[in-house]
């Protein structure tokens, strides 16, 4: 009876992968099993001191109140300054909102704009929360495939081949959840090319990632590099990855005025303003020194050397390098159809990843889950040796399975 209450709409939302594994490794653990759990896409280290003394500052100086719906203006001028700093973008506070962590920023877009029958292009392999927020906000979600032999990017030729006269958003994250591929310059521009050529596609820029980078790659943002679009895009962002502040739940968007217009309202509504303490923080983490990203990208950039050399010594396992973020995205096509030690036949990245868990107590999320298969994700934001143990285990696992 109960369920016959629920929206029709429910029975097309899917709990979040990356929780239900997380939360099943936490079981696993509390009944004094020894699991690795490299699901969760959250940094290891604390949130920085300074960070948290502003909380405190905030705590005891009376900030506890409401603020504005949409945000305090000293952090909406923050934002427009990191902008400024960071992309040589000239902004308005006014374009701006804060939001209770990154996925509202996203869901108050599509609900304030999708209409019936509105299309979404998301690239996929894609975060596993896009399709879903699409759908409700009664919208429909268009894969569009990006193999590895496209670095798991968007091109182009595929972005031309995809729109359509109903297509209302397209979704670009850069670095990438899951893969960590991280669009160029030059990729930015040729499909801003195509962008311009379809003036009523809005564009939702991802850039949680964007200071977790490697090798020396060089973060861009769509509406940098494209000017000619920026009336129509949205870029997003927060303060969770870079600065270690996933419970503090800040995020932020900047867009053209009458969809942050929109977007506020829809807050007004549900939500209501962030946590007055929460801003405070994200003020000083703009504002404050910012030299532990670097420190911080250091070590990740050491762990994900390490996982992919370990991933790729596994017998059918193969991964790719990517530039940022903190995850990688390995294949295990080369595992499909053996058969484990305990019966178990691998047909799926959902059974390798299921019989991975069972017999050697690791868990990773299936590629499926992020809409392109057959592949799993690692995230690599844990210690060097737990990432030693996991990876050693997995070899094992691969090496144990039978033709």
């Amino acid at each position: 009876m109960s369920a016959a209450l629920l929206s029709p709409r429910m029975s097309l939302v899917k709990p979040s992968p990356t929780l239900a594994i997380t939360d099943n490794a936490k079981a696993l653990k509390a009944k004094g099993m020894d699991v690795i759990a490299l699901a969760q896409g959250e940094p290891d280290m604390d949130t920085p001191a300074n960070i948290c003394e502003a909380a405190i500052k905030a705590i005891r100086g009376g900030q506890t109140r409401y603020t504005a719906v949409n945000g305090t203006v000293e952090l909406k001028r923050a934002i427009a300054r990191k902008f400024l700093r960071d992309h040589g973008m000239t902004i308005a506070p006014d374009d701006v909102i804060v939001c209770t962590g990154g996925k509202q920023v996203l869901f108050n877009a599509l609900v304030a704009t999708i209409g019936e029958g509105d299309e979404v292009l998301i690239p996929a392999p894609y975060w596993v929360s896009y399709p879903d927020m699409v759908v409700l906000a009664g919208g429909k979600s268009v894969s569009v495939e990006c193999d590895a032999t496209v670095d798991f990017k968007l091109t182009p030729e595929l972005l031309a081949k995809a729109i359509t006269p109903r297509t209302k958003w397209l979704i670009l994250n850069s670095p990438s959840n899951p893969t960590g591929s991280v669009y160029t310059e030059g990729d930015l521009k040729a499909l801003g090319q195509v962008l311009i050529a379809h003036p009523n596609v809005l564009v939702m820029v991802d850039d949680m990632y964007e200071k977790l980078l490697f090798d020396g790659a060089k973060f861009f943002t769509l509406a940098q590099v494209v000017p000619e679009i920026a009336d129509r895009v949205l870029t997003v962002n927060g303060v969770s990855k870079a600065y270690c502040m996933t419970g503090w739940r800040i995020g932020y968007g900047h867009g053209p005025s009458w969809l942050i217009g929109a977007m506020s309202a829809i807050q007004s509504q549900s939500t209501s303003n962030p946590s007055s303490i929460s801003q405070a923080a994200a003020l000083e983490a703009l504002d404050g020194p910012q030299d532990f990203i670097a420190a911080h990208n250091v070590i990740f950039e050491r762990r994900r050397d390490m996982v992919v050399k370990l991933l790729n010594e596994c017998e059918g396992i193969t991964c790719l390098k990517p530039q940022g973020a903190f995850y990688v995205y390995p294949s295990c096509a080369g595992v499909l159809g053996k058969t484990t030690p305990k019966g178990v036949k691998i047909n799926s990245d959902f059974d390798f990843a299921n019989a991975l868990l069972d017999e050697k107590l690791v868990a990773v999320v299936p590629g499926s889950a992020f809409g392109l298969a057959p592949y799993f994700r690692i995230s690599y934001a844990t210690s060097d040796d737990i990432l030693k143990d996991a990876c050693q285990r997995i070899k094992a696992f691969c090496a144990s399975l039978m033709a």
